[in-house]
């Protein structure tokens, strides 16, 4: 799996008190091996996921932080104080939990998001007129997506959906959202891979979204007919590819995020159109991989 930063720049430094996390009791949420997925449970978890995304985000991609991350060498914001902190721990590794992280996903549901000023993907795209084409619906966000390089495999990755999956039935939501990104802040040097995402997979009709047009790149650089599939698959991030496998849409226009290194493209994906396939997968009630 590679990292790809799902949102922008750290703005605050997180005060929250372990009191108010997740509950110790039953929130395993999967298993693969020695590998377990959970939500983070104290504030000093929170921190090591944060320093994880450091290692990722600034260390391996090159983002810039502010002046206090990057002393710290925590990628932290604002959002990090009422998000849900989505885990992969490594249990082989000796030690506490913190220091067993290998992977995390930020996971933001829409009540939360409303009451503490929105989604943090509103700042790049135009979330506010999807949300209110679809009143009925209620949507999560998926952020901060990062893997450590050796954990970059089929396993972490099933972990991860497994997670978001138990997450979004446990809180009946209907879709999920969130950026995902290619490496560089030239949009034309992915001509090929999103070119074919706009002309095979772009979200339409009620579920169609751009980014904010001051913000705007276009991702319609090449012609649909001299775009080669398989070499435009072969282009595409790891992470794009398997959103696209589980049934995801993309939005019409990209961000350049010049603070984290990356070109943005937003992804949506109803809970409905995910794939049977990866429905009898994962299993209706999440229980695939479930302790």
């Amino acid at each position: 799996m590679s990292a790809d930063a799902f949102n922008c720049a750290a703005v605050a430094e997180v005060h929250r008190p372990s009191s108010t996390l997740a509950p110790n009791v039953g929130d395993i949420l999967g298993r693969i091996g020695n590998l377990e997925t959970r939500l983070a449970r104290t504030a000093s978890e929170i921190d090591a996921a944060q320093a994880v995304r450091f290692r990722v985000f600034v260390e391996e991609m090159g983002a810039q932080l502010s002046p206090e991350a990057m002393l710290r060498k925590r990628d932290f914001d604002s959002y990090d104080a009422f998000c849900d902190h989505l885990l992969v721990l490594d249990r082989s590794i000796e030690g506490d939990s913190e220091d067993q992280i290998v992977g995390t996903y930020r996971l933001l549901r829409q009540d939360v998001a409303m009451k503490n000023g929105g989604f943090y993907s509103a700042s790049e795209f135009a979330i506010d007129e999807l949300l209110a084409r679809h009143p009925d619906k209620r949507f999560m966000e998926l952020g901060r997506s990062c893997v450590l390089p050796d954990y970059r495999t089929k396993r972490t990755v099933e972990l991860l959906w497994q997670g978001n999956w138990a997450y979004a039935l446990k809180h009946g939501m209907s879709a999920m959202f969130g950026c995902a990104s290619f490496p560089g802040i030239h949009p034309e040097s992915h001509a090929l891979a999103l070119s074919f995402l706009h002309h095979n997979v772009a979200a339409k009709d009620e579920w169609a979204v751009g980014a904010l047009p001051h913000l705007a790149r276009d991702m319609d650089l090449m012609p649909a007919e001299a775009v080669n599939p398989k070499r435009a698959l072969m282009a595409l991030p790891p992470l794009i590819k398997g959103y696209l496998r589980l049934g995801a849409m993309v939005g019409s226009t990209a961000v350049v995020d010049k603070a984290f290194n990356t070109t943005d493209v937003l992804i949506v994906l109803p809970i409905a159109s995910i794939s049977d396939r990866y429905l009898n997968y994962y299993g209706a009630d999440a229980g695939r991989f479930a302790s």
